[in-house]
Formats: structure tokens, C-alpha cells, sequence
């Protein structure tokens, strides 16, 4: 079982059957048609084969060529126009599912911009105050009873968001915008992944949606605009030294310090989600020690590369970044 999938069980889950938006459900009842069509087709398909095969009795004479070829041309006739009905029609419902989930949802919407990096998730709730802004990664809080719009780019390569129990999947390509929107019921944890392979590591760039109710996802988007505090212990004080001493500096931000790099997630309130490396570890402080010294261990490929720390500034260095809350 995927460590993601884990984390949501009770909360949520990672099924296109299991819809939480009306999008979903559209799409949801669409497969279902689809599938009960295919069925029903299936078996009178069966049927007729297993009729063809044993409608002539022991020691019944082989039909004379030529005889009872009209009745096998009508229902060859028939079953090639019912065919093309069920075509037609599937067609005209497979528009119709379109333009309903990609109407667009109006000016309440919340507008959140996503970025698809090799190989993690790059999330910017954006405000017409710049210092209103808010970034984070690979775990997505909305509201619940309020569409969200998500502005969908590429920082490398061809990628994939697919949040299936609120949408359908909507390509990330580069120098192009994209987008997706939804709405969801109810409050819930749902998982995502990326559908497009984007390199070695495609399998481990999932995400978290974490729908919540409207006054509890204001508290905790104003807590993500909030800069890093400064530690008050002095062992997360050593911690914080470490960081900006070391490579770590070179590829991630943190708020309210030097580090301004935007090459990796930013690690602003990082304490404050779930997982670490998009999806691939809970966020516990052993899992981040042993993303700190070996990623390419538990992520080969990965684009971060091991930190070479001792025992006392690691452990620091873990005290300091379990207070990004």
C-alpha cells in the first residue's frame, strides 16, 4: 500500500467512484453508463455466439449455402446500427460532461496556481497584495461549498494532475496554461497523483487536497502567509545555522531568513504537513533525517542531493525544522 493512500484512509480515498464534487460525479455517472453498456453488449455478444454454436442438432444436416443468408444480414444490419446509436450517443454525453466540468466557475472562485516540478508539486495561493501571497508544496488546502480553480504549469516536462475524486486528469505542459476546477462537498483528505510519466521518479509525485471548512481554511491560509519564526531554544537556534550553512540553502526558501532559493519546495511551514518528498514519507522526524542524508535511497533520481551532516548538527538541524509550523 502507497504510504499516501495510507495516510488518507478514514479520511478520504483515491477512487474515481468514490466522487466528493459534483465534477466527479458527473464523470462518475458517465464511466458507470459506459460500463453497464459494455456489459450488456458483452453478454448479448456471448449469447448470440453460444446460439450460433449449438442451434444445430446431432445429425442435422449442414444448411445449404446461400439458404438464411437474409435473416443473417438483418441482424448483422440491426447490430451494426445499434452500435452506432450507443456511439452517438456516449458521444453527445461525453460532450455534454465536458462543457459542464470545464464551464467556468465565475469570479468567487479561489484561484491557486500549480506548478509540476521533476518530482513534487509547487503550490502558490496568490492575492492581489504580493505580501499576501502564500506558498507551499504537495499538500493543498481548500474550502469546502466554494470552486477552486487551479492554474496548472510546467516548470520541466509534460506532467499530469489528477485528483480523482474531485475531477478528471488535466495536462501540465510547458509554456503553456492550463487549468482545472472543481467544487468540494464535503470536508476530506483525497489524494492525487501525477498521470503523465515524467521521468524515473513518476511514481512517487503524489499530492494531498485537504478539504476543510471555510473559517478553518482562512485560519490556516493566514498562518501559511506568516513568516518563519525566529527560535527561542537554542539547540533549533544551532539548527537554523545548519541550514544556512549548508547546501540546504542553495535550493529551498524559508520566510523571515536569507534563504530565498525557489529551486525545491519551500520549506516555510513544512513541520506543518503531512508528508515529505510529495507524498512519498509521513512527515516524521526520522523519515526527514533520512531524507536529509540519503533522498537518493528512498527516491533514486531525485533531484536533492545528500547532505553530509554529524550527529549533533543533524539533530539540530531536525529540532530546528520541526518549529516550521
Amino acid at each position: 500500500m502507497n504510504v499516501a493512500t495510507a495516510l488518507v484512509q478514514g479520511e478520504g480515498a483515491h477512487s474515481l467512484h468514490q466522487p466528493a464534487s459534483p465534477q466527479a460525479r458527473q464523470i462518475d455517472r458517465l464511466g458507470n453508463a459506459m460500463y453497464l453498456t459494455a456489459g450488456v453488449v458483452f453478454l448479448l455478444v456471448v449469447a448470440a455466439l453460444l446460439w450460433a454454436a449449438f442451434r444445430r442438432r446431432p445429425g442435422e444436416e449442414a444448411p445449404v449455402q446461400g439458404r438464411g443468408t437474409g435473416s443473417a444480414a438483418v441482424a448483422v444490419l440491426i447490430a451494426t446500427g445499434l452500435t452506432t446509436v450507443i456511439l452517438f450517443v456516449f458521444l453527445i454525453l461525453d460532450l455534454s460532461v465536458g462543457r459542464a466540468i470545464t464551464t467556468n466557475p465565475g469570479t468567487e472562485a479561489l484561484q491557486v496556481r500549480v506548478t509540476g516540478h521533476q518530482w513534487w508539486w509547487e503550490v502558490q495561493y496568490r492575492d492581489s497584495l504580493p505580501q499576501n501571497w502564500a506558498t507551499t508544496a504537495n499538500e493543498i488546502h481548500v474550502p469546502v461549498g466554494r470552486p477552486v480553480v487551479f492554474e496548472l504549469r510546467s516548470a520541466d516536462v509534460i506532467h499530469s494532475l489528477w485528483p480523482p475524486n474531485l475531477n478528471g486528469k488535466r495536462d501540465l505542459i510547458p509554456a503553456n496554461e492550463n487549468s482545472l476546477w472543481f467544487e468540494a462537498e464535503s470536508a476530506g483528505v483525497y489524494r492525487g497523483q501525477c498521470a503523465e510519466f515524467c521521468g524515473h521518479q513518476h511514481a512517487k509525485m503524489a499530492f494531498l487536497i485537504i478539504a476543510e471548512r471555510a473559517d478553518s481554511f482562512s485560519t490556516w491560509l493566514e498562518r501559511q502567509r506568516d513568516s518563519a519564526r525566529t527560535p527561542a531554544d537554542s539547540v533549533a537556534l544551532r539548527g537554523q545555522e545548519v541550514f544556512l550553512g549548508s547546501s540546504c540553502v542553495m535550493c529551498h526558501a524559508i520566510s523571515g531568513t536569507p534563504a530565498g532559493s525557489r529551486i525545491g519546495p519551500d520549506l516555510t511551514h513544512l513541520a506543518s504537513r503531512r508528508t515529505i518528498a510529495a507524498g512519498t514519507l509521513p512527515n516524521t522526524r526520522g523519515n526527514l533525517a533520512g531524507w536529509i542524508i540519503d533522498p537518493q535511497g528512498i527516491k533514486p533520481g531525485v533531484r536533492m542531493p545528500s547532505t553530509k551532516l554529524d550527529s549533533e548538527d543533524l539533530q539540530a538541524l531536525l529540532t530546528y525544522l520541526e518549529t516550521l509550523k
